[in-house]
């Protein structure tokens, strides 16, 4: 394969040993845009990872996706069956010492499980799949607003509940980094992914009442005629990393599960981080009656 080939020449030009090529986009979906792991192995399911050495290809792929894996992908790429294999189990640490990989794509705790704290990982900001291949970008669709009789409960109050939270939390922020959860505290919807109505976007709670949502622009617009949004400031979501280096806290709520190293790395170069799941998913599933009907 042409890719497999230019890519091995990547990893030789940025002096590293492999390099891993997950399924998720940055915002960590299953149905992922652009789908850079099927543009390297072939493969089409909807979870799976690769590393990419000099000389091998590895697929990493659950019990689900075995024969598919092996027939789309098999030619070129030795399977192997996660959660029984990780690469820590295949790659020896003293010959693969250097891991590229790209930080917007991967959680600190993913990294983790899957190497351990032997391997040296080298984030590489550059994604060098899209060096080789750039997918063009699919329609955009506009987010929408879920009317509150229909959910049972507004912004307002979910916000508030939110607040409370940050505050017995001892911090002065929340970085909602998985879009569903933003996705529940605005009540809106979006058409970013194929069978699921999430919008991909992030958040920052203040405190003070401040929020920001990091988003595409052009997809928001309809928004703002709702009375929810009036003290919603918005950020293009390419200005995210910036806004972070800027972002005047002394401790933070982030999770480990859905925020990535990039935007970990660049909070905890000044800020506080408090390591806590997403309290949002404890809040959503705690129903109300209009949602229990």
């Amino acid at each position: 394969m042409k890719t497999l080939f230019k890519l091995k020449r990547l990893i030789e030009l940025y002096n590293l040993d492999a390099y891993i090529v997950p399924k998720n986009d940055e915002f960590f979906n299953e149905y992922a845009f652009p789908n850079r792991l099927k543009t390297i192995s072939n493969f089409s399911g909807s979870a799976g990872f690769s590393i990419i050495t000099k000389l091998e290809n590895y697929l990493f792929v659950d019990g689900r996706y075995l024969i598919q894996s092996k027939i789309e992908s098999g030619k070129n790429f030795k399977i192997a069956e996660i959660p029984y294999t990780y690469p820590r189990d295949i790659l020896d640490k003293n010959k693969f010492k250097k891991i590229g990989y790209d930080p917007k794509l991967f959680t600190s705790s993913v990294m983790e499980l899957y190497f351990g704290q032997e391997y040296q990982l080298i984030p590489i900001a550059e994604n060098l799949i899209d060096v080789i291949f750039l997918e063009k970008n699919k329609k955009e669709h506009f987010f929408f607003k879920i009317d509150d009789k229909i959910v049972g409960e507004n912004v307002t109050s979910k916000v508030n509940r939110l607040f409370n939270i940050i505050k017995k939390n001892k911090s002065d922020s929340i970085f909602i980094s998985a879009p569903e959860n933003v996705a529940w505290l605005l009540n809106i919807r979006g058409k970013d992914n194929p069978n699921s109505p999430i919008p991909n976007c992030r958040l920052i709670l203040k405190k003070n009442g401040k929020i920001y949502l990091f988003a595409n622009k052009s997809k928001i617009r309809n928004l703002f005629s709702n009375d929810s949004f009036k003290k919603v400031k918005v950020i293009n979501e390419n200005n995210t990393n910036i806004f972070l280096k800027e972002l005047n806290s002394k401790k933070i709520i982030i999770d480990r599960l859905s925020c990535s190293l990039a935007y970990e790395n660049t909070i905890k170069n000044k800020i506080n981080i408090s390591y806590t799941n997403d309290p949002i998913y404890n809040l959503k599933s705690i129903k109300n009656s209009i949602e229990i009907k």
